[in-house]
């Protein structure tokens, strides 16, 4: 079993330096603080990001979403997106990376005074790493399909966690995975307080029955990248569309599911708590989106 994020070893990524505040570092000499708000209360954001051909794909977007979150935390992390971008390419240019690998910057309010929640005993300066490695998602997912299996741990709304935030707090969806591990699955799927289907525990959700695309509202659910790049194309190329609320029922009785993220692109699904989508994978409106999903990053790239 394996989820949306498998991926094969590259031997590559052993001698890959890594950014840690300004300086590029082995893995074995990356190192921060344990009275780090990261480490202490999982105090930050990240984001994630695909380097394909030269470039750095849906940019501008991600750094919407990281300077959204880190404002949203009140974290002035000293850097403007154009600095940050430069450093990002430091890294990059500094492994001789062009292409095929994932990268994941994450910004934590750095080392604080004592191991405690208030924010003002941090000492002022914010931890800032970016990972960079050759990754690239595991073939047979295309034709093997996720297997899904519903939690009870519920997506939540913004006044109490919100989903749309990139946090480094992620433990109500790791014990969401968990279940899912459990009953002998890849990833959970996961409902809104109103029992209506919302989310992956680390990717979107999306069907498709009579050939048409549903997904979530988007109120309990991350603010996904690649999602929002979805939705796009299926309005752009005439594929219907509908954001609502769905219940577990209408899933089960859908053609084929697939869900959405940075790494893995789009990522079919065949089962959902035991019931088996009829759809040879992937399934054609599937298939219609990874191929237009894969000329958009093409033209990201040009």
């Amino acid at each position: 079993m394996a989820g949306s994020q498998d991926f094969a070893v590259d031997p590559r990524n052993a001698a890959a330096r890594l950014y840690l505040n300004g300086d590029l570092v082995k893995r074995e000499d990356a190192r921060v603080s344990v009275f780090d708000a990261g480490f202490v209360l999982g105090d930050g954001v990240w984001e994630g990001l695909r380097l394909h051909r030269g470039k750095l794909l849906f940019l501008e977007t991600h750094l919407d979403r990281l300077y959204a979150g880190l404002k949203a935390i009140a974290l002035d992390i000293g850097l403007s997106r154009e600095q940050l971008t430069a450093e990002i390419w430091k890294l990059l240019d500094g492994n001789g990376m062009t292409d095929g690998a994932h990268l994941r910057l994450m910004i934590t309010r750095g080392e604080k005074a004592a191991a405690n929640q208030d924010p003002r005993n941090w000492l002022g300066r914010p931890t800032i790493v970016i990972t960079a490695e050759y990754k690239s998602p595991s073939p047979e997912i295309v034709t093997r399909g996720l297997s899904l299996f519903t939690s009870s741990i519920l997506c939540t709304p913004a006044q109490m966690f919100d989903m749309r935030l990139n946090s480094h707090s992620r433990l109500n969806l790791i014990t969401a995975l968990l279940q899912a591990i459990e009953a002998g699955c890849d990833e959970a799927l996961m409902l809104d307080p109103s029992g209506f289907v919302s989310s992956c525990n680390a990717t979107n959700f999306f069907f498709v029955r009579d050939g048409r695309v549903m997904t979530s509202t988007g109120d309990f659910c991350f603010n996904g990248v690649t999602r929002g790049n979805v939705i796009a194309l299926c309005r752009a190329k005439g594929v219907p569309i509908t954001l609502g609320d769905f219940s577990l029922d209408d899933v089960y009785d859908a053609d084929e599911a697939f869900v959405t993220g940075t790494f893995g692109g789009l990522t079919p699904v065949r089962e959902i708590d035991g019931h088996v989508l009829p759809a040879a994978l992937p399934g054609p409106v599937t298939t219609a989106l990874r191929a237009a999903y894969e000329e958009l990053k093409d033209a990201q790239a040009a």
